[in-house]
């Protein structure tokens, strides 16, 4: 990094300058998360570290597709390597410029983008889930854990992917419940969900849920450490 640069903004610069190469690698739909990602870091208040923090991370979801190779995934793979990296002030400027030449084009418009967060929903909301009531049952009608991913169905209401349930009834993996923790899954479930149920590069390129009790659970742990900044 170039003295002053912090750690996000050399991302988003390698973002930047291999924004054809990255476009080559992800799906459609990734690719215009991505998009929707980087608008939602420019419009995040470089005051609220907490906020660009989580912004950040959402971005970094996106890019888990990337071969190793890729200089985008070298990058972040450095940033896990050094410990805590901060995201400030210059990395929202940064995607505000970047954001400012990508949405010239006819693929960010507000509506794309809200018809792309409704696909990513959707997907999601396809995965095998328990209802809240089913979840409530097996803690006897007291709150469960709040990092479990609930998502929002508009037609079944709250919903709780399954896979983060040990079969015939069983409590959630407590593997499932440290890598939300890492993921922020109660201020983020859609993302947290994204994660657990998309292709993922750093664990052999199958989804993370397909892999609970096959790899270790420090990997899984340690495949959402890598894209989470250190408080």
């Amino acid at each position: 990094m170039t003295p002053g640069e912090d750690g996000g903004t050399r991302v988003l610069g390698l973002i930047d300058e291999h924004l054809d190469s990255i476009r080559a690698q992800l799906t459609d739909e990734r690719y215009q998360l991505l998009l929707t990602r980087l608008r939602a870091l420019a419009d995040t208040p470089p005051d609220d570290s907490r906020s660009v923090r989580r912004a950040f991370q959402a971005l970094c979801l996106c890019l888990v597709p990337l071969p190793f190779d890729h200089p985008v995934r070298e990058a972040l793979d450095s940033l896990r390597l050094a410990g805590p990296a901060p995201v400030g002030h210059p990395a929202i400027l940064r995607t505000r410029d970047l954001l400012a030449r990508l949405t010239a084009g006819p693929s960010s418009t507000p509506d794309t983008t809200v018809v792309i967060i409704a696909a990513v929903e959707r997907r999601l909301l396809q995965a095998p889930a328990l209802s809240a009531a089913e979840v409530r049952g097996r803690y006897r009608g007291s709150a469960p854990p709040p990092e479990l991913i609930r998502l929002a169905d508009p037609n079944l209401g709250g919903r709780y992917p399954e896979f983060q349930f040990e079969p015939r009834g069983g409590a959630p993996y407590q593997v499932v419940l440290e890598v939300n923790r890492v993921l922020l899954a109660d201020a983020d479930p859609w993302g947290a969900a994204d994660w657990w149920l998309s292709g993922n590069a750093w664990l052999g390129g199958g989804p993370p849920a397909a892999l609970i009790g096959i790899r270790p659970d420090r990997e899984l742990v340690d495949a959402a450490i890598a894209l989470v900044e250190g408080d």
